[in-house]
């Protein structure tokens, strides 16, 4: 019997071939599209599950409460470590990390890496997969380093690097020993390293480690915990929340809390103090995307198959007449539809494993289909019995419920029965369709905007260079060159990038303070030329200057920090931070240096050369970059020599920040485009039948001197109105979705209303074009051929 359904499943397969590649290209189509998403998905949702000990592993983050309100930080103070085992039992492992950037050499081989100083226990904790060496020990001795197994090849090709000496530059350079290889860890973790040094090497080697030691407000470390099985862990969240407040009671409101490993990386973002989403929202949407384009395809299936019931209404009679029972008719449909499934399924890894390398390219992943695995087969199997099952439920019981006698004697229209559903289906469809389109619009006018908003500085022709210990000796001498060759027109340097943001502080004292009032600032540390080298105005006052001595004790405000202290007349006036006075001897213009999608906040800029991360070289305007850039390596190849020349433009790296956004927009819109298509493809099918099912009717109206435009308008308006339904009943979703989406960002555009009419009218005109082209190809068929068919 198997064997006769699947003879059946074929037969009707090949006789129905325009109907059958519709049905297979629309679930292929969506299938293909689901597999996508649901990689990036699995992709997501498995982040950092490559630690064995995930659910006991957490990181100690703080909330401070300022009067901007309640801000969220990854980062502790260095004594926070002496307290953790004794505060809680619970807490069976603690590490502390620190990132740092270094030269690695092996004889002439020289490759500038990044890497941590962690806990001896930093190992342990992780359980990172260790090819060579102890996790136990390999940490030790201070002068050892573990290396990745990448790191290890470029260093040491294909020897035993086990034991052998790397010299490592940061400050000074050092002879460390190779004692253990990780292999490189997957891409969705949250720790990404090419080498690892002890914490030990890290307070016996560092200039400021004196300063951070003891000092519970220089947030400048990651501290993770592991916790005894079973403990639990807000429990020790709360025994941990006011180390800072008793053992330094003059500092900031903070609270301490452990935010686990399984949240890392999905709910990263923080609002006031609360958890408010992060990438989960992302992985949430594109889940319902996936879920909904297959259903998409699913609904084309079912509306063709139960359109074209007709056409199996004398099979079915005949069947039933000659004993088949309903069941068995049931499962000949359910057969025929799993049959298009499996075609369909494997049409669509086809097209996924051609789209893969353009889909890794957009999303920034090596994604890939591991077809070893057990949960594929799995997942697969399970896909298309669900496709098979959705697809065609409805199709099977609706064809089998037909009446042998009335069907055999012709009085038992079966061709309309269905039409209702399938009106819905199809308005279903177009109003999820429309719902992609305003959201992808509404997505892409946000980036627009917040890529719009002024900086406050000049980001072009800036290059930024991560500073080193050669370059901080010879700086002076080095900018000097750069000036007197023509290579800049202004060089500066600074403890962070004009795009980031790297150090915040309390500003402790000022005048007008009133009692309670706690004002956060961003920290910038610089020397002479930020101003004029960034391109950024003074509102009041002047810059820092050699000209003046007293600059070791001044600070420059920027306009949103003048606003927010309340100073009426500030140059001139003081602050007081890190228990220093501070002159006031200018307001610069407010910079964007932070989130994008948040308002500019006060910044304090003082004089401090030692505090150095970034020079920034502004160079000459002019047609040839490349040259001025090659200038500029020079020099700096000269003073600097050890150093591979490594730069990024201020304009590009101001545009990193918006890689995720973009590339969240760029797959809704490619999305939105094949769910467009999935819809436009069962229209086609839905409109291809009804042409043929009207044939006689268009052939009368035709004789009775009916026009082709009169019978297109015929046609296109029961579809129009499908699409008029679907706009009502996705326009209120829409408005609310996009209103919860641009709610996310402190920084927004208004409603954008233009886009509900530019959907509807998109998802009209497609149904216009589609339909009258199969209208008008109905129309102009001679009505003699039509009338003359049986």
């Amino acid at each position: 019997m198997i064997r006769n359904y699947f003879r059946i499943a074929l037969r009707a397969f090949l006789r129905n071939g325009v109907y059958s590649f519709i049905n297979v290209a629309g679930l292929s189509v969506g299938i293909a599209c689901s597999i996508l998403i649901l990689l990036w998905v699995h992709d997501e949702v498995t982040y950092d599950r490559y630690f064995p000990k995930y659910d006991r592993l957490h990181r100690i983050q703080s909330h401070t409460v300022t009067d901007q309100g309640i801000t969220t930080s990854e980062e502790t103070s260095m004594p926070l470590r002496e307290h953790l085992l004794a505060a809680d039992s619970r807490i069976e492992r603690y590490a502390v990390t620190v990132g740092q950037y270094a030269l690695l050499s092996v004889d002439d081989k020289k490759i500038n890496k990044v890497g941590y100083d962690v806990s001896e226990s930093f190992l342990e904790m992780f359980d990172f997969r260790m090819l060579s060496g102890n996790p136990a020990t390999a940490l030790a001795d201070p002068r050892s380093i573990v290396l990745t197994k990448s790191t290890a090849v470029a260093l040491f090709g294909d020897e035993d690097p086990i034991g052998k000496i790397v010299q490592v530059k940061l400050e000074n350079k050092d002879d460390l020993k190779v004692t253990g290889i990780i292999a490189d860890p997957p891409a969705n973790t949250s720790f990404s390293f090419d080498f690892l040094l002890p914490f030990s090497y890290f307070e016996a080697t560092s200039v400021w480690i004196g300063y951070a030691r003891d000092n519970w407000n220089n947030n400048a470390f990651q501290t993770f915990v592991e916790l005894q099985p079973g403990a639990n862990a807000a429990e020790v969240s709360g025994t941990l929340r006011d180390i800072v407040k008793k053992n330094n009671p003059s500092s900031r409101d903070i609270s301490l809390f452990l935010h686990p490993m399984s949240r890392w990386h999905l709910h990263n973002h923080f609002e006031d103090g609360r958890e408010a989403g992060g990438m989960i929202d992302y992985v949430t949407l594109f889940g319902g995307i996936a879920v909904f384009i297959l259903v998409m395809a699913c609904i084309n299936f079912m509306n063709l198959a139960t359109a074209r019931s007709e056409h199996r209404a004398r099979e079915v009679g005949i069947r039933k007449s000659v004993g088949s029972s309903r069941p068995q008719l049931i499962a000949q449909f359910m057969g025929e539809s799993l049959f298009m499934a499996v075609v369909a399924f494997a049409l669509s890894m086809v097209m996924v494993q051609i789209a893969l390398p353009f889909y890794n390219t957009l999303i920034a992943k090596r994604l890939a289909i591991d077809f070893s695995s057990p949960l594929f087969w799995t997942f697969s199997l399970s896909l298309i019995l669900i496709t098979g099952i959705l697809a065609g439920s409805y199709p099977a019981f609706y064809l089998s419920s037909f009446r042998p006698s009335r069907i055999l004697r012709g009085s038992e229209g079966v061709a309309g029965k269905g039409a209702r559903p399938r009106r819905m289906l199809v308005s279903v469809q177009f109003a999820f369709s429309i719902l992609l389109i305003i959201g992808t619009v509404a997505v892409h006018q946000q980036i627009r905007y917040l890529q719009s908003r002024e900086p406050g500085y000049d980001r072009e022709n800036l290059l930024m260079i991560t500073s080193t210990s050669d370059i901080e000796k010879n700086y002076q001498t080095l900018k000097r060159e750069l000036l007197q060759t023509g290579a800049a027109v202004s060089v500066c340097k600074s403890n962070s990038p004009i795009t980031r943001i790297y150090a915040t502080s309390e500003i402790e004292d000022w005048t007008g303070k009133r009692p309670g009032q706690h004002i956060e600032a961003t920290n910038i540390a610089t020397e002479y030329d930020y101003t004029r080298t960034m391109g950024i105005g003074m509102l009041q006052g002047r810059d820092f200057s050699e000209d003046f001595r007293s600059d070791t004790t001044a600070v420059i405000l920027n306009r949103a920090a003048v606003e927010v202290l309340g100073l009426q007349d500030p140059v001139g006036d003081k602050i007081q931070m890190w228990g220093q006075t501070w002159n006031i001897i200018g307001v610069m213009d407010d910079v964007l240096m932070g989130s994008e999608a948040h308002h500019i906040g006060p910044l304090v800029m003082n004089f401090d050369p030692s505090w150095s991360n970034t020079i920034s070289v502004r160079l000459p305007q002019g047609d040839n970059l490349p040259a001025r850039v090659t200038q500029v390596e020079e020099v700096f190849k000269k003073y600097n020599p050890d150093y591979p020349f490594e730069y990024k433009f201020a304009d590009a790296d101001f545009a990193a920040k918006f890689r995720t956004m973009n590339m969240i927009s760029d797959l809704a819109g490619a999305f939105t485009v094949l769910a467009i298509f999935i819809t436009a493809l069962g229209l086609f099918g839905m409109a291809a039948f009804t042409a043929e099912r009207r044939a006689k009717e268009i052939g009368i109206r035709k004789v009775m001197g009916a026009s082709v435009v009169s019978v297109v308008l015929l046609l296109t308006r029961e579809f129009s109105r499908l699409v008029v339904w679907a706009f009502i009943l996705a326009a209120p979703v829409a408005w609310w979705g996009v209103q919860q989406f641009l709610e996310r960002y402190p920084v927004r555009i208004g409603m954008p209303w233009w886009i509900f009419p530019l959907a509807g009218a998109a998802a009209l005109i497609i149904t216009v074009v589609i339909v009258s082209a199969q209208a008008i190809r109905a129309a102009v068929r001679n009505p003699v051929d039509t009338l003359r068919r049986d």
